[in-house]
């Protein structure tokens, strides 16, 4: 059941993470074996109806729930305060969305990962909160880089599409890939701040959805062809998605978001699991 209460308090993205902690309570955890978690996601514009940190927001309330059900298996974790400063290489020309360059974030991620070590974890992490490629190949490198120079296990945690569609190789050793995916089967494209971005926001913090401008929104109705063009980004996503969005936001359901949830949710619980359990 998805946990109705994870809004509550978490509205600040520190909520629940490391950043509340005192040293004391951290240092703790670190000569107790816990693992990091960590999400990295962007300020991106999120059509009219969703808040530019929706794809920060989503992977902290995600992580929330890994947390709950890791403790379950005995599993001790910590999260860390997600990032947001990152790539936005389709929407980049929309107000709200910033960019970093990849080499700067590489640098960061580098750094945080040592410090990470410094503090005597041994095992970390990431979920991605946002679905640009090239996003998500800065994650990555940043993470085999960081495991490299500071020797803490690093991984970039992927559904198979997911996996696939980035051209990364399961087999990598700074890649851990869920065994299966939640499903999310419509007759047209639903990828930015559609029904399934927006049924997640909703479920969890409905106070940040623009339900009214929501329920006014047209299905994009993309194809294929159509989704192509917009993923060359900036001035074509601005021309195929004037308005930000590229799904069908007003068939939101916010239950329906709360179950996807769940089951990434313990989709990568499971996988976190079985890496350590080798």
């Amino acid at each position: 059941m998805h946990d109705q209460t994870l809004g509550a308090g978490g509205y600040s993205i520190f909520h629940d993470t490391m950043a509340d902690m005192t040293y004391q309570e951290l240092a703790q955890e670190a000569a107790e074996g816990a693992i990091v978690l960590w999400g990295l996601g962007v300020i991106e514009q999120h059509g009219p109806h969703l808040p530019l940190g929706t794809d920060v927001y989503m992977p902290q309330a995600l992580l929330r729930r890994v947390r709950q059900l890791l403790k379950a298996r005995n599993i001790r974790s910590v999260t860390m305060p997600p990032y947001y400063w990152g790539i936005n290489n389709v929407t980049g020309l929309f107000p709200g969305s910033f960019e970093v360059r990849p080499a700067i974030m590489v640098e960061i991620m580098i750094d945080l990962i040592k410090s990470l070590r410094k503090d005597g974890f041994g095992k970390l992490f990431c979920v991605s909160g946002h679905g640009d490629p090239l996003h998500n190949q800065t994650i990555l490198q940043g993470a085999r880089r960081g495991a490299e120079e500071s020797g803490l296990d690093t991984y970039f945690i992927g559904a198979p599409s997911f996996v696939k569609r980035l051209g990364f190789d399961p087999a990598d050793p700074n890649v851990l890939q869920t065994a299966s995916e939640v499903e999310k089967q419509r007759k047209y494209m639903d990828i930015h701040a559609g029904e399934f971005e927006t049924s997640s926001m909703r479920s969890v913090y409905p106070e940040l959805v623009r339900t009214g401008i929501m329920a006014s929104l047209k299905s994009t109705d993309f194809t294929f062809e159509d989704l192509t063009e917009w993923r060359r980004g900036r001035e074509h996503a601005l021309r195929k998605t004037p308005l930000g969005y590229l799904g069908d936001p007003a068939a939101s359901d916010p239950e329906k978001g709360g179950s996807m949830i769940d089951l990434q949710a313990e989709l990568v619980a499971d996988a976190i699991a079985a890496k350590l359990a080798q």
